[in-house]
């Protein structure tokens, strides 16, 4: 695997870890109290979901990447999203995914799917929602991620 395209994978991998760790946090008074000192529990939701993304966003780059298909700024986030459609919608993904598990177990649709709702629900959850109503969402976002990273891992390493 090429050098940039491993240091998006490790990239991804830290942003998801950190998704999960913000996510523990957010839930566990006693950690933020005794070990961050905060004071007025928070509700860190929002960033879980903010780097779950992350951890799609840079998985799609580094999938691209391996494609030959460098995105740079400006820009970054739709122009990786638009490559990346333009991918699935060549059934490229499908025809990979297919070798690797010799049965389809996840449809390329699926990824460009969870792609297109974490990419629109940073927006959203971000700016626009008070991060408490976040618990839900938050878990859906890691949960998509670890099936994004674990799929695009397996394509690139095939």
């Amino acid at each position: 695997m090429d050098s940039v395209v491993r240091l998006h994978f490790e990239r991804a991998e830290n942003e998801l870890v950190l998704a999960e760790i913000i996510y523990d946090i957010t839930g566990n008074k006693e950690i933020q109290q005794n070990v961050f000192h905060v004071n007025n529990v928070q509700s860190f939701y929002s960033a879980a979901i903010t780097h779950a993304y992350y951890s799609i966003f840079y998985c799609a780059k580094a999938y691209l990447l391996h494609k030959g298909i460098k995105i740079e700024a400006p820009n970054e986030h739709k122009k990786t999203y638009d490559e990346f459609e333009k991918i699935v919608l060549t059934g490229v993904i499908d025809v990979e995914l297919l070798k690797i598990y010799k049965e389809m177990i996840i449809k390329a649709d699926v990824l460009l799917g969870i792609f297109k709702l974490e990419k629109d629900k940073r927006g959203e959850y971000t700016y626009q929602k008070l991060s408490q109503a976040n618990m839900m969402p938050a878990l859906e976002s890691i949960n998509h991620a670890k099936v994004f990273f674990k799929n695009m891992v397996n394509l690139i390493e095939f």
